[in-house]
């Protein structure tokens, strides 16, 4: 690995490294001798020698090195994994203050309640999260508008975050169903094609879609290679997505039933799940999470990697082996001298 590999806390103690030079310009003037012929030729000598200097200038160096504060830059790396990528729709129109409904009777108002629809979802997407480490999420929140609150990230602790605040305060007025399913796919678009994509609906109703906005969708959904999973919260136990013949006329032509038919239509894998109950909402949750365990490319973010010591390191074994040469060279001088 080079220098240029590395960042720099402090570059500008880098100009010093010319000092290292500083043991070849050593030269001993204390010994003379009257006639070199009379030196022997001593290949090992000079060896020795060349080693000690270069132990030296091993020894300012690293200590200079070491000083300019060297890192490792935080770099991302792919590795593989099994997940896949999920853009989270979460309804937030005032109909998510309900508690699940009960038999034959629709939900009655409860915006603090714990069986809220809207809380009971914000717990068990925080259990979906936390079981699949390898998954990228990205959150969008919508009612009358849809508004992307977090793009694609592998951060737990943002998605965890974002999911706890977009279960606060009360739900608003009206359900635009349409603009976030186009800020799902587009959060894709940007994307590099890593795996298995999902967008994860979870709403208590539906809206209507005008052509326009059908057709731009089933573009975008097909073209980013996209699978739509919806959790439907029945806002009445006995309506179902799908027709049946006991169906009461005023669920005949509804918009949550028009949005099934839609998903069905869009040439994307789809499937829908009717939660009526907490007991529903956690088996569809366990439901995805089997079936989405894919291959899937990772991307790893490598934090910042402080490389100082690797030079301190280097420089007090050089200055150990100096030592340890001085040290020889003094007991043989006693010896020479006993």
């Amino acid at each position: 690995m080079s220098l240029t590999a590395f960042g720099w806390t402090t570059p500008y103690l880098l100009l010093l490294l010319p000092l290292a030079l500083l043991p070849w310009l050593n030269h001993n003037l204390d010994k003379k001798v009257a006639w070199v012929r009379l030196v022997p030729v001593d290949p090992l000598s000079k060896a020795i020698s060349f080693l000690l200097r270069l132990l030296a200038s091993l020894t300012i160096a690293g200590l200079i090195v070491a000083l300019s504060g060297p890192f490792l830059p935080e770099q991302l790396v792919d590795r593989y994994g099994q997940g896949a990528e999920v853009a989270i729709l979460v309804d937030r129109s005032r109909s998510m203050d309900d508690p699940f409904a009960v038999v034959h009777q629709p939900a009655m108002r409860s915006p603090h309640g714990d069986d809220s629809r809207r809380r009971v979802s914000k717990d068990y997407l925080t259990e979906f999260v936390n079981r699949r480490p390898d998954d990228r999420f990205g959150y969008v929140f919508f009612s009358a508008n849809s508004q992307e609150l977090l793009p694609l990230t592998y951060s737990r602790e943002a998605i965890l975050a974002t999911i706890e605040a977009g279960a606060m305060g009360r739900g608003l007025s009206d359900t635009n169903i349409a603009n976030a399913l186009i800020e799902a796919a587009e959060m894709f678009e940007r994307e590099v094609y890593r795996g298995s994509r999902i967008v994860l609906l979870i709403s208590d109703g539906g809206a209507v879609i005008s052509e326009e906005e059908q057709a731009y969708i089933t573009e975008l959904y097909r073209q980013n290679n996209l699978t739509i999973y919806w959790i439907f919260l029945r806002p009445m136990m006995a309506m179902t997505l799908e027709p049946s013949e006991d169906d009461n006329l005023l669920w005949v032509d509804t918009v949550e039933r028009r949005l099934h038919e839609f998903f069905k239509g869009l040439g994307v894998p789809y499937r829908a799940f009717e939660a009526g109950s907490m007991e529903d909402f956690a088996n569809a949750i366990d439901e995805i999470d089997r079936q989405q365990y894919q291959t899937l490319v990772v991307q790893d973010t490598l934090p910042r990697q402080p490389r100082a010591d690797l030079f301190l390191w280097l420089a007090m074994l050089a200055l150990l082996l100096l030592s340890a040469s001085q040290l020889y060279t003094l007991w043989g001088v006693r010896k020479a001298h006993e």
